[in-house]
C-alpha cells in the first residue's frame, strides 16, 4: 500500500507518520522509485502500537523508540523480551515519591518485600529492586503512610490476589497472538490501553458499591 492507503487505514496523518519513519519509530517501507515507497499491514500493526504509546501512553519520542527497540530484540528469550519492553513504560507519579529517604519510604520497603513474599512473585527475569513497577509500588505505599490513610497487609493481599488473576487474563490475551514480536507487542500495547479501561471499572465498581451500602440502592 502507498503511504496515503496507511494514513486512511490507521488513521495517523501522513505528516506525522513521515514525521515517525524521521524518528525511527517505524521502519522505512519497500523502495517504488525516488520519490514512492510502498507499506504493508507489519508497517500498518507498527503505526498502531506508536499510536498507542504516544497519544495514549503520552509517552515521549524518545521512550517510544527505547521501547520498540526491546520489542525487537530478539538476542533475549521471550519472557525476558516482554519484561524488558514492558518495564520501560513510564512509571507514573507514585514512582517519583519514593525518592525520598524517611522512615515511611523504610516502612513502605519492608511491607512490599513483605507482600511479594506472601503472594509468592519473584518475576524470574530481574532483580526486585530493578523493577519499575516494584518501586512505583513503594513509593505509592510511602505516600500513603505519609498522608496517614496506611494500607494494612491483608488490605495488600486482597490487591495482589485479584492482580494475580488479572495478570493471567493479560497474559492469556497475550498468548491469543503468534509467538514472537507479534506477542511483545500485544504486551506493550495491552499495559498502555488497558490501564485506563482498570481504573475505570475499578471506579465504576466503587460507585456501584457505595450505592448498595449508602445510597438508594441499598
Amino acid at each position: 500500500m502507498r503511504m496515503a492507503e496507511l494514513s486512511e487505514r490507521s488513521g495517523v496523518p501522513t505528516a506525522t507518520i513521515k514525521y515517525y519513519l524521521r524518528e525511527g519509530l517505524l521502519r522505512p517501507g519497500r523502495r517504488i522509485n525516488a520519490t514512492q515507497a510502498a507499506y504493508d499491514e507489519e508497517h500498518l500493526r507498527r503505526l498502531r502500537l506508536v499510536r498507542a504509546l504516544i497519544q495514549v501512553g503520552r509517552m515521549p519520542v524518545a521512550t517510544a523508540r527505547e521501547v520498540l527497540v526491546a520489542v525487537e530484540d530478539e538476542s533475549l528469550d521471550h519472557h525476558s523480551r516482554i519484561g524488558a519492553a514492558v518495564w520501560l513504560l513510564p512509571e507514573g507519579t507514585a514512582g517519583a515519591m519514593e525518592t525520598v529517604p524517611d522512615a515511611a519510604a523504610e516502612a513502605a520497603e519492608r511491607q512490599a518485600v513483605e507482600l511479594l513474599e506472601r503472594l509468592g512473585w519473584n518475576f524470574g527475569y530481574a532483580a526486585r529492586d530493578d523493577s519499575p513497577a516494584y518501586r512505583m509500588l513503594v513509593g505509592a505505599l510511602a505516600a500513603l503512610e505519609r498522608s496517614g490513610y496506611p494500607c494494612t497487609m491483608e488490605d495488600l493481599l486482597v490487591y495482589g490476589h485479584s492482580a494475580g488473576e488479572l495478570g493471567a487474563v493479560d497474559l492469556d490475551m497475550i498468548e491469543r497472538y503468534e509467538p514472537g514480536t507479534l506477542q511483545v507487542e500485544a504486551a506493550v500495547a495491552g499495559t498502555v490501553l488497558y490501564e485506563p479501561v482498570l481504573l475505570s471499572l475499578r471506579r465504576l465498581a466503587q460507585a456501584e458499591e457505595s450505592n448498595r451500602r449508602f445510597g438508594e440502592g441499598g
